[in-house]
């Protein structure tokens, strides 16, 4: 099932203000970009995306909600465009990242900007920049 069909099926007569909640989980991106989700879902607390073919989050509506939940984005086939969670998702604090093709550290370096790598909040599936610079000075 794609992406947007899924979406509109888990609103369930809701309107997308009225979401907290959104799992879309093994649902297909026919683009790679995100589909069916816009700044309607403003009460948006949390989300998951994983494993729907995900390229690029450059159509990543504005979630300023996301706070304190998490932004699960495992399993997809994302390599770069991280910067746009900085500017989408300002109070996001939790980031699963593991199983995408991000292969350096410099591809994360929008996210230190913001408190998913500042301490204040947590990033799975890649290092942290400050746990790479102390490996760098033990050796």
């Amino acid at each position: 099932m794609d992406m947007k069909k899924r979406i509109g099926l888990e609103l369930r007569n809701r309107s997308p203000a009225e979401v907290a909640e959104l799992v879309v989980d093994n649902s297909r991106s026919v683009d790679g970009e995100v589909e069916g989700l816009t700044d309607e879902f403003s009460e948006l607390e949390f989300l998951s995306m994983i494993n729907v073919g995900l390229s690029s989050l450059v159509k990543m509506p504005s979630l300023p909600k996301l706070y304190r939940k998490q932004l699960e984005l495992s399993d997809n086939n994302l390599s770069g465009s991280l910067e746009t969670l900085s500017e989408k998702c300002p109070n996001l604090t939790y980031l699963n990242l593991s199983g995408n093709k991000i292969r350096e550290l410099s591809n994360v370096e929008a996210l230190v900007r913001t408190h998913i790598l500042s301490g204040q909040g947590s990033l799975r599936g890649q290092k942290r920049k400050r746990d790479v610079e102390d490996e760098e000075d033990e050796d």
